[in-house]
């Protein structure tokens, strides 16, 4: 397709980030923002990661010259006029993606595709600002954008079909792996993963094991990169727990999705994780040995894992996204070792209901439910992918 003219909206590390991709991909870039720090940080920031693509020998001097000369820095949203698209990266706020969306709309011309790349709030809801609503569609990149391969497209109800599919088209184009997903909490990711977090908390808070171990035990028995509590300091616990506490509050307070006190008072104390030095580790402090124990680590595998494939399940069973399209999300998106759904068929999806069932009897609560696909799957014996 033609090299449109992109626009960003924020010149943090999401909005620089996706600006360095449309650029590297031959795009001519207006990046935009208000603080003109932010945009001098990004521009620096742009030169030394090239600096180094070039010392890697990913890219030449020549390439590095181009994307650098394809990206004009702005303070001013009227320079979004000429764009094809214009994505928004800014702050996780309703109320001011509507001003700004408000804005946009006034300088660029009625066939420009306005895109956010919100991770938490309706596409629907952010669309509702525009006079021409059909037009906007949510295209959600992973941090940091040019190396995490996974984009999530989220059309909301009043987007225009024909907006979607050159949606995809253009994000392919910039060789990402694209997966299209209904507009609910979360959308694909962040809403199948709460359960990594959730449920590692819960053993915690059940005494089960401390944060070393159940990191330990995701790891080394379950393959993951790394474990929950490692993974919640290098995202932030404020943040993690702020897309937690909207999760849950967006799915009308399903027990499923119910935040924890032990992450709630760690962000309460500014215990953030490693970019403040403290999280559930101590950073300035050597990190405590786990208890490598196989059998209880098998264990809190295995709960973790069925609460992760249960969620998996329902993303199917809601239509949220195509089974393939649920386990490239989890493999792309968060590096998981496998799909889950493909994981619960090697392992078989009567195992795993069996776990969910036991989990459900001992404790009664609803968060432990089997998922009705899950259920019927195991009676009919149907799979979701050819052996």
């Amino acid at each position: 397709m033609e090299k449109w003219k992109i626009g960003v909206l924020g010149a943090g590390t999401m909005g620089s980030g996706i600006a360095q991709v449309a650029a590297q991909n031959g795009h001519k870039v207006i990046l935009v923002d208000t603080n003109h720090s932010q945009l001098e940080k990004a521009q620096k920031n742009l030169i030394k990661t090239l600096e180094k693509l070039v010392e890697k020998g990913k890219i030449n001097s020549d390439d590095a010259n181009s994307i650098q000369e394809n990206i004009y820095y702005s303070g001013n949203l009227t320079d979004f006029s000429q764009c094809n698209l214009v994505i928004e990266a800014i702050v996780e706020s309703l109320s001011i993606k509507h001003q700004v969306f408000k804005s946009i709309e006034e300088v660029v011309n009625e066939n420009c595709i306005l895109a956010s790349n919100t991770s938490s709030l309706s596409i629907a809801s952010i669309g509702s600002a525009l006079k021409l609503a059909n037009r906007i569609i949510g295209i959600h990149f992973f941090n940091p954008a040019p190396l995490m391969p996974l984009v999530e497209i989220i059309p909301a109800v009043q987007t225009e079909a024909s907006i979607t599919r050159v949606s995809v088209e253009l994000i392919k184009s910039w060789d990402k792996t694209v997966v299209v997903c209904k507009d609910t909490p979360g959308f694909i990711v962040n809403r199948v993963a709460r359960p990594f977090y959730g449920e590692a908390l819960r053993i915690y808070e059940e005494g089960t094991a401390d944060f070393a171990t159940i990191d330990w035990a995701m790891t080394h028995i379950g393959g993951f990169k790394m474990g929950p509590f490692t993974l919640m300091d290098f995202i932030g616990n404020d943040v993690n727990y702020s897309v937690t506490e909207s999760v849950f509050a967006a799915f009308y307070y399903d027990p499923r999705f119910r935040p924890s006190l032990t992450q709630k008072r760690h962000s309460e104390a500014g215990f953030f994780g490693k970019k403040s030095g403290r999280g559930y580790y101590n950073y300035s402090q050597p990190l405590p040995s786990p208890t490598e124990n196989e059998e209880l680590g098998r264990k809190i595998f295995e709960r973790i894992l069925s609460m992760l494939i249960n969620e998996a399940f329902d993303a199917v069973f809601m239509n949220v996204a195509k089974p393939e399209d649920v386990d490239l999300a989890m493999t792309k998106g968060v590096n998981y070792p496998k799909g889950l759904l493909l994981w619960a068929q090697e392992l078989g999806y009567d195992k795993i209901l069996n776990q969910l069932e036991l989990l459900f009897d001992e404790y009664g609560e609803d968060r432990y439910r089997p998922n009705p696909l899950l259920k019927r799957m195991v009676k009919s014996g149907e799979r979701f992918f050819e052996k």
